[in-house]
């Protein structure tokens, strides 16, 4: 079983990759100055993929911070539904899931 510590530095690990991951979509979006109709079709396709990626981020952030206010408060681990502990294996997988395998749904 992972230490409480051992979580906070893979949410923290996270927390850090997605942060990068929205500058470099925020970064693509200021790039963008092509003059050309067919160039800018392509772009704006290329936008909206990025933005749905940028939106993901974001919400998985929202998740990660919740997640940490969850370990202040010595909840973290334990479903927010029901009360039950959360497996390990699904720690592992989603380490800021507020859910029970069974209350994910």
């Amino acid at each position: 079983m992972k230490s409480i510590e051992e979580r906070q530095a893979q949410l923290t690990a996270r927390r850090e990759f997605l942060e990068g991951r929205i500058a470099e979509i925020g970064a693509e979006f200021d790039s963008h100055d092509s003059k050309d109709w067919e160039e800018m079709a392509t772009e704006r396709e290329g936008d909206e993929v990025l933005a749905d990626l940028g939106q993901s981020a974001r919400s998985e952030l929202r998740m990660i911070a919740a997640a940490f206010n969850r370990i202040g408060a010595g909840e973290y681990g334990y479903c927010v539904t029901c009360g039950d502990e959360i497996a390990e294996d699904r720690l592992d997988l989603i380490p800021a899931t507020p859910f029970c395998a069974k209350h994910a749904r």
